[in-house]
C-alpha cells in the first residue's frame, strides 16, 4: 500500500488464489475501500509492467546523469522512416552505432528492452543509450537507414 502526494491510499490485494484486487481507499476511512478493482491474471501483470517498465526508463535518465559520457536520447520515429514497419533487427543499430534501444514508448505504453523481432511503427518514441556520437547515429540511421 502506498500513499499518493494528494493523500490517496492505494494498494493491490494478492488473494491466496491467486487474485489480485486494486484498491483505493476511503479519504475519510482510511481502513474502507472506496473502489475495489478485481483484476485478472493479465490486468495484474498489465499494471506490474507498466510500473515496472516506468521505473527502467526512470533508472535510465538517472544512469545518463550519473556516468560522465552516457547520454539517454528519445528520438521520435518519424512517419516515412525507412523502419516504420520494419524490425528493431533491421536497424542493425548496436552492431552500428555502439548505442543501444532499451525502450520504446508508444501511444503512452513503454516496452522495456525490445527484442529484434520488434516492430516499429510510426510515432514511436525510440529510447537510446549510448555516447552523444552513438545516439546520434542511430537517429540518423532511424531517419534515413
Amino acid at each position: 500500500m502506498l500513499t499518493t502526494s494528494r493523500g490517496r491510499r492505494i494498494g493491490i490485494v494478492s488473494h491466496r488464489t491467486g487474485r489480485r484486487d486494486l484498491v483505493i481507499y476511503d479519504r475519510d476511512d482510511p481502513d474502507s475501500a472506496a473502489v475495489t478493482v478485481k483484476l485478472t491474471p493479465d490486468e495484474a501483470s498489465g499494471i506490474a509492467e507498466l510500473l515496472d517498465t516506468a521505473r527502467i526508463v526512470e533508472y535510465q535518465a538517472d544512469l545518463s546523469r550519473q556516468v560522465e559520457g552516457l547520454v539517454t536520447r528519445q528520438i521520435p520515429l518519424a512517419p516515412g522512416s525507412p523502419f516504420d514497419g520494419r524490425t528493431l533487427g533491421d536497424t542493425q543499430a548496436r552492431s552500428r552505432t555502439g548505442a543501444s534501444i532499451v525502450a520504446v514508448v508508444r501511444v503512452g505504453e513503454v516496452i522495456a528492452s525490445p527484442r529484434p523481432d520488434f516492430d516499429f511503427h510510426a510515432d514511436d518514441i525510440v529510447v537510446v543509450v549510448g555516447t552523444a556520437e552513438g545516439t546520434e547515429a542511430v537517429a540518423e540511421i532511424l531517419a534515413t537507414g
